[in-house]
């Protein structure tokens, strides 16, 4: 790694973000060494009105009504500043053509200025820059303007399987994995399907921060509330509750074949799904609603078998995701549907059910066989894939690349 290098992260998850955060996390680790200006993904005008009281929006609602960007202060993290930038324009409703491009150039300024102004205030000449997941703003750095060491890109989900997504993000990416001196992947599905747009294109698999969820096994913490009460054991999920990854027939199917366990989902409801399926009916079924990433320890702790419940489809075969080894790291058992071959490289540590009737039974089996060896085996899964594993990772392929000389111009090493 290359101490004195900077770091300017833009990424579509706020630094604020209560929940897992891939963007974050890396942030954490790279702030060990370097300095990281971790600018947040914009608030559209629409967002900004729809969300007027929500408590992130209320704390920057001054500089956004006078389109200014905004400066904040990591908690915790010394070595990272937080940059808001001004508000956008809402255009992903708009078809490709002319006036979708005539705005695109507009809020793609509005992030290139504010790129532009951290590096003057905070006088920086040696800085990668890393966009994370987010093509609608700049995707890269254009080099005769900027000279960035070098521009990463990280793609991890498929943008062409969510309706929002696919209308103009994908497009977008396609275009800036191509221009980008390096880009990486979370999977190995995406991988094959991202590797022609750039030869220059590697994995990078998604992680765990151990320090918060090795506590589920250090020692007792507290019930949460939503547990109180709760008898017989209880089955466990973690996670987004949206509309295209989970298979509610089959969280369903869970509650309805074992009814003297109780299902807890933990996690913000962003679709209706649940109640289609008349999962909010159920009495052996409980929502906790989102919880802080350091909330969930204490559910895990209390949770006999965690399941990762996902749909089998051209989304799901691209995921590796978070809460696998969040799972582990909790010495949880962990029973998944078969969605991706990154799951199926976890078959030693997790119970992969081959169908529907294959889960429910797999989920008795998980329990009967836990056992303190087979908790301290997932706890070392889990800490071989930590957010430290991986940024040694990336640091290997950026020292690579500098190593041929790639990238926009020569670095100092300090």
């Amino acid at each position: 790694m290359r101490s004195g290098l900077d770091i300017i992260y833009f990424s579509l998850f706020p630094w604020d973000n209560a929940y897992s955060s891939v963007s974050l996390s890396f942030t954490k680790e790279f702030a060990k060494n370097n300095r990281v200006f971790y600018i947040n993904h914009p608030y559209s005008v629409k967002d900004f009105v729809t969300n007027w009281n929500d408590p992130m929006v209320k704390e920057r609602r001054t500089d956004l009504l006078l389109n200014r960007m905004r400066y904040e202060t990591v908690p915790n993290l010394p070595n990272v500043v937080g940059v808001q930038p001004p508000l956008t324009l809402p255009i992903n409703w708009l078809k490709e053509g002319k006036n979708y491009q005539r705005f695109y150039e507009f809020n793609n300024r509005i992030i290139l200025n504010t790129v532009k102004q951290v590096i003057k205030d905070y006088n920086l000449s040696n800085y990668i820059y890393l966009n994370c997941f987010n093509p609608y703003f700049a995707g890269v750095l254009p080099k005769n303007e900027f000279n960035p060491v070098l521009n990463v890109y990280t793609c991890i989900d498929d943008m062409n399987e969510d309706k929002y997504t696919a209308k103009h993000g994908a497009r977008l990416e396609e275009g800036i994995m191509a221009e980008a001196d390096i880009a990486f992947v979370t999977s190995r599905n995406l991988f094959r399907m991202k590797n022609h747009l750039n030869p220059n294109t590697h994995i990078l698999h998604n992680a765990v921060d151990i320090s918060i969820f090795e506590k589920a096994v250090q020692g007792p913490l507290p019930k949460p509330k939503e547990l109180e009460g709760v008898k017989g054991k209880i089955i466990g999920f973690t996670g987004n509750i949206n509309e295209v990854r989970l298979d509610y027939p089959l969280f369903k199917k869970i509650a309805l074949e074992h009814p003297d366990k109780t299902l807890v989902m933990v996690g913000p409801l962003n679709s209706n799904d649940y109640i289609e399926h008349d999962l909010d009916k159920m009495p052996n079924v409980i929502f906790t609603g989102g919880k802080h990433i350091t909330k969930l320890p204490a559910f895990l702790q209390h949770f006999d078998v965690t399941v990762i419940p996902f749909l089998l489809n051209k989304l799901t075969a691209s995921i590796y995701p978070l809460k696998i080894n969040e799972y582990l790291a909790a010495g949880k058992p962990v029973v998944a549907t078969d969605f991706s071959e990154d799951i199926r490289g976890f078959a030693a540590d997790v119970y992969i059910a081959q169908n529907s009737d294959h889960f429910v039974k797999l989920i008795d089996r998980a329990i009967a066989e836990d056992s303190s060896g087979l908790v301290a085996q997932r706890v070392a899964t889990a800490k071989a894939n930590t957010w430290k594993e991986r940024v040694n990772e990336f640091w290997e392929v950026v020292e690579n690349q500098l190593g041929k000389g790639i990238g926009s111009k020569t670095v100092m090493s300090y």
